[in-house]
């Protein structure tokens, strides 16, 4: 079965003239992702990060503040961070185990832009069972043999070389399940790796509902790797986010503040 052809009157990415405006918009993107993240109930304490890749330092990325509500986000309060952990625009602290992580997948990882990970309440429930999600739904299908599971853990990251088995593990996937510590995924952009988050806590949600109720009917490998190429690829993670970028735009417009 062939991949569905994509509507060409759907939404794209902006293309920028120049590496500011770049800068800029992809801020005010990661910014807008905390304020998502923090409607949809996944703060906790200081605890989860997203980051962003500089679009002109590609081994620099931006993220939050240590300790600073996702609510409150702005593009402005963001930090940028160098190869080594140093904060080199910025007012305040960076969490360590932020930088240890996402430093890694960076690395490990030069074809995204984005990475997502937090505490969420479902993500941390099903990360417990050591095992990836299955193909139960159609929303479960995008994630379908393009997820991993790591199986290991050793309390907060501030090792490097377990960040770097996570870079290892996660390998050329979108989503990688973190036993009995939570969820991470990457993407192109921002809204990609933001939207494959919300959908992965959503299916693990369901999966852990489903089998409470019984035993669930699973989804065929052919059917699920057909729906995979529908629905799982970074055009379709990218146009799905954009309703939740829309209304954080308009009902909370701080959050494009830059200076």
């Amino acid at each position: 079965m062939e991949p569905m052809r994509q509507n060409p009157r759907f939404r794209k990415p902006p293309v920028h003239d120049t590496v500011a405006d770049a800068r800029r918009y992809r801020k005010q993107c990661l910014a807008i992702a905390f304020r998502v993240f923090a409607r949809a109930g996944f703060d906790l304490g200081f605890a989860g990060h997203i980051t962003a890749r500089d679009p002109e330092l590609h081994d620099h990325f931006w993220v939050n503040p240590l300790a600073m509500h996702f609510s409150q986000i702005r593009a402005a309060d963001l930090l940028l961070v160098n190869e080594a952990g140093e904060v080199v625009q910025g007012a305040r602290p960076v969490n360590r185990a932020a930088f240890v992580i996402h430093s890694a997948i960076h690395k490990a990882r030069p074809d995204v832009d984005a990475a997502c990970h937090a505490h969420t309440v479902h993500g941390r429930a099903w990360s417990t069972l050591g095992r990836p999600i299955d193909p139960l739904t159609q929303d479960a299908c995008a994630f379908f043999e393009d997820h991993a599971v790591f199986d290991h853990f050793n309390g907060v990251v501030f090792d490097q070389n377990d960040s770097e088995r996570m870079g290892r593990e996660l390998g050329q996937k979108k989503a990688l399940i973190l036993k009995n510590h939570g969820l991470l995924t990457v993407g192109q952009t921002v809204e990609e790796a933001a939207f494959w988050f919300l959908s992965l806590e959503d299916c693990c949600r369901v999966q852990l509902l489903a089998e409470a109720a019984g035993k669930p009917s699973l989804i065929d490998a052919e059917t699920a790797r057909f729906t995979r190429n529908q629905v799982g690829i970074p055009q379709t993670g990218w146009r799905m986010y954009q309703p939740l970028h829309d209304v954080i735009v308009k009902e909370e417009p701080d959050v494009l503040e830059d200076e």
